[in-house]
């Protein structure tokens, strides 16, 4: 059996389990290395006195670093091989992570960020590419549900540790340091099972965010929420009237939607065409968007809506790259799966802002939703891709047209639908 390809799932054998097991705890540990650095990154600027102002722009660095590393990844890892790709820039990270102790100059931290965010976005393209490489056609949104969830637990690790060990000293540094690092170990039992590329994928990154706009554009559709939603959340809270405590809340309520939900999420992507699934998350999305601001003067319903919302919009990641996966394979898998994480970051350059701004529509104090509006806008926006990309499925046959989309072209697969 190649394994540049999905194991039938007749052929699954012990070794492909272990393996993703693998990779799936290495994506964890890699969470956890993020969530720890981020704020504190943010909160060391914050103790040397720089303005917030400077500190986004510092921040603003990974989504950039993202972007410039994305379309060298698939080639690097067709030169170079997979394994040693992944293994190269979770070791880098781990040295640029602590180098951000050493250097205290703010500037120095600018290429610092590049270097570290760059290899970040490669570890997340060569760990995404290689457990969808491996996992079962008919359990593979199971399996990047549970990735999902893991990755999600990993992520809760991060805050965890900040708040025990706190944000002055080389100490956090190096917890974060060592994480990254000793998330090539679990890569190192899996080399046997590293996917092969053959040189070459047929089209480019950016050819790939216009072949599969259904997935790519749900990356980019869950990363402005994602990276915007919880950034505005808990100011949304504020102007509400709650807490400082309760409204950072709202953030948990998410996460914990996200944390339930994703397995089940997986396992109905299996069974149902993954276009339908994620049309179904990009509704939800609008409706709990829109359904914020009549719930909003009380806590508990607004958190029941989010754990609900959270969880069913984390889905359009989930099935995205499920849908991926079941409509590509080596070279253009990579590939495939760089343009979903190039179309995510530019969905964290997008939201922050675009969603803070709709905070700022409404001036009175307590009327502060044109943030759930301007959620609500976005995920409208992605329904309407999907919905022309199904009509244009439907028409373009009757057209004699042999253009389009290529998602979908297995059908065999479950879940994967009609081409």
């Amino acid at each position: 059996m190649s394994s540049s390809l999905p194991a039938p799932e007749a052929e699954f054998q012990r070794t492909h389990i272990f393996a993703l097991a693998a990779m799936i705890s290495s994506a964890a540990a890699v969470g956890a290395g993020i969530s720890l650095g981020l704020p504190l990154l943010s909160l060391v600027l914050e103790a040397r006195g720089v303005s917030g102002a400077m500190i986004g722009l510092n921040t603003a660095m990974a989504g950039i670093a993202s972007l410039v590393v994305i379309p060298f990844v698939t080639p690097l890892a067709a030169r170079i091989g997979a394994w040693r790709l992944l293994i190269g820039a979770l070791l880098t990270t781990g040295v640029s992570f602590y180098g951000f102790h050493i250097v205290e100059n703010y500037w120095g931290w600018f290429p610092l960020r590049l270097v570290f965010h760059g290899s970040l976005t490669v570890a997340f393209v060569m760990s995404e590419f290689w457990i969808n490489s491996l996992s079962p056609p008919g359990r593979r949104g199971l399996v990047m549900g549970i990735y999902a969830t893991i990755l999600s637990l990993g992520f809760s690790a991060g805050p965890a540790v900040l708040a025990v060990v706190g944000s002055h000293g080389p100490l956090p540094f190096a917890i974060g340091s060592v994480i990254l690092i000793a998330a090539a170990l679990p890569v190192l039992t899996a080399v046997s099972e590293t996917p092969e590329l053959e040189p070459g994928p047929r089209r480019s990154v950016i050819g790939f965010v216009f072949a599969a706009p259904v997935a790519t554009f749900a990356a980019l559709a869950f990363g402005a929420i994602e990276s915007g939603g919880m950034a505005i959340l808990p100011i949304y809270g504020l102007r509400l009237g709650l807490t400082e405590t309760v409204a950072a809340k709202l953030v948990s309520a998410v996460a914990l939607g996200n944390l339930l939900m994703q397995i089940p999420i997986g396992m109905l992507s299996d069974r149902i065409d993954r276009r339908d699934m994620l049309l179904a998350c990009a509704a939800v999305g609008v409706l709990g968007a829109l359904a914020l601001p009549l719930v909003a003067p009380d806590f508990w319903q607004t958190a029941l809506v989010l754990v609900v919302w959270g969880g069913v919009v984390a889905g359009l990641y989930t099935v995205g790259l499920t849908l991926l996966g079941a409509s590509y394979s080596g070279s253009n898998l990579a590939a495939a799966n760089a343009a979903f994480i190039m179309m995510y970051s530019v969905g964290m350059l997008i939201g922050p802002p675009a969603i803070g701004a709709g905070l700022d529509v409404f001036a009175d104090r307590h009327s502060p939703h044109g943030a759930p509006y301007v959620m609500a806008g976005i995920f409208a926006v992605y329904l309407a891709i999907v919905l022309a990309e199904r009509g244009w499925r439907w028409l373009a046959p009757r057209l004699g047209s042999k253009q389009g989309c290529d998602l979908g072209s297995e059908p065999s697969e479950i879940g994967a639908g009609d081409p």
